[in-house]
């Protein structure tokens, strides 16, 4: 019983960890996931030594429970080429292609809804989301703009991008892991995160996303500068991504190189991207 799925990255539109609401954008970055069933045993095993299994137990485990399937146990293995705890939404697309390969395991499907409900479940039980994530999640299994409310989980909107578009990704040095981190930082910043979020209902993604990135870098402690060089550069949009400290800068074709080298100077390293509209799936992309 062998099963594989996949799931792209997203950036932030509007981080939904102060106000319980978000947006997110999905990037052509990609994870994918294996997962052997097995009669065998119950232990949920992750085969990347390297990680925390935790998100593939209770991924695993949440599928399971919602189809009524006991008494099994997983081998789970993934592979991804997005760096993780920089605010890329790795731990969402693992838990969507872990999903996805389970199902893919099983033969069998759920609606969109229930499975991103399920990854939420299973973000919050393991500790890699504060508020399930919901618009991250949905950005990494649907592709192109989600807006969500993660209190009531729901899906207020999907819509596509234009996959034109390139993102330009600085990636200074450090990390930041959900379990460490103190939500109460972003609280003097929750009223103009609700704004962000009402320009985002609104369509006008662009604007909520630089207001959000640069309302996030301030209440982080994350440099302000590379966004506002980045802006100079005639970038719809830039700003941090989820907690950071990734810096995400949206741009046309002919300005990706402009933008690397307005970032170059900064410390860290620079990967590019493309929006992504297509959906992750069972197989291989």
């Amino acid at each position: 019983m062998l099963g594989r799925g996949y799931a792209y990255g997203a950036v932030s539109i509007v981080n939904a960890i102060s106000t319980g609401r978000g947006a997110a954008l999905g990037i052509d970055l990609v994870t994918k996931a294996e997962v052997k069933l097995t009669q065998d045993s119950n232990e949920i095993d992750l085969l990347n030594k390297n990680q925390n299994p935790s998100l593939a137990r209770e991924m695993v485990r949440a599928v399971l429970s919602a189809l009524g399937v006991e008494q099994m146990g997983a081998e789970v293995r993934t592979e991804s080429n997005i760096p993780e705890a920089v605010g890329l939404k790795s731990s969402s697309s693992t838990a969507v292609a872990i999903a996805l390969a389970t199902l893919d395991a099983l033969s069998r499907e759920l609606q969109d809804i229930e499975l991103l409900r399920l990854v939420a479940e299973a973000s919050l039980k393991s500790r890699t989301s504060i508020t399930g994530a919901l618009d991250d999640a949905s950005a990494c299994m649907l592709g192109g703009f989600t807006v969500t409310d993660n209190t009531s989980m729901k899906l207020l909107r999907r819509e596509e991008a234009d996959e034109t578009l390139h993102v330009v990704i600085l990636i200074p040095p450090g990390r930041t892991y959900t379990g460490e981190f103190r939500k109460e930082l972003l609280d003097p910043i929750r009223e103009l995160v609700e704004e962000a979020f009402n320009l985002a209902l609104k369509r006008s993604y662009w604007k909520a996303m630089t207001l959000n990135g640069i309302l996030h870098a301030a209440a982080l402690g994350i440099d302000t500068e590379p966004i506002i060089e980045a802006l100079r550069t005639e970038a719809f949009a830039a700003g941090v991504s989820g907690t950071g400290p990734a810096i995400a800068v949206v741009i046309t074709s002919d300005k990706v190189d402009d933008v690397k080298k307005a970032l170059a100077k900064y410390d860290g390293y620079i990967i590019t991207a493309r929006v992504n509209n297509r959906r992750g799936g069972t197989g291989w992309p």
